[in-house]
């Protein structure tokens, strides 16, 4: 009896970030859900629908906009999201997902991203690189905007 080839698992990339917030963390995730002050860090015209199950889209350029279905929830802890297929780009069997974890560590909101499901394909490396760069700026954004709030409240 003749075995059957089992498919190799699609190789994939992701990347990861950090930053840290001189901010209660709850300040920092509500700049992470909240649909208005994600636009202003994130990408314009954010829209979120904050729980599990919700939705989370954004446009982050003229060329792309990420929808994206809210897959673990856990306020002020946790937040993940698995994306919809890009359109324009290779199919694909990887999912991408982007996994949000705000912790603090010594009185600062320390926020962090693991993104991942990329597939290695050539195709995908400008989308790839575009994204990663993206959310290095866009997570400095939000630092400063929530830093500012903070002073704003303090003075």
């Amino acid at each position: 009896m003749a075995r059957k080839a089992v498919p190799v698992a699609e190789r994939t990339r992701g990347y990861a970030h950090r930053i840290d917030v001189n901010a209660p963390a709850g300040m920092v995730w509500n700049a992470l859900v909240d649909s208005k002050m994600a636009s202003l860090w994130y990408g314009p015209e954010a829209r979120i629908t904050a729980k599990a199950g919700g939705s989370y889209t954004a446009r982050i350029d003229r060329n792309i906009e990420r929808e994206a279905h809210i897959d673990v929830f856990e306020a002020g802890r946790r937040l993940r999201l698995i994306y919809m297929p890009p359109p324009g780009l290779p199919a694909s069997d990887a999912v991408i997902i982007d996994d949000f974890i705000l912790d603090t560590e010594q009185g600062v909101a320390v926020l962090r991203l693991l993104g991942s499901g990329f597939p290695m394909d050539e195709n995908w490396d400008p989308y790839y690189q575009r994204l990663r760069a993206h959310w290095g700026l866009a997570l400095a954004r939000l630092k400063i905007m929530v830093e500012r709030e903070v002073k704003l409240k303090s003075a």
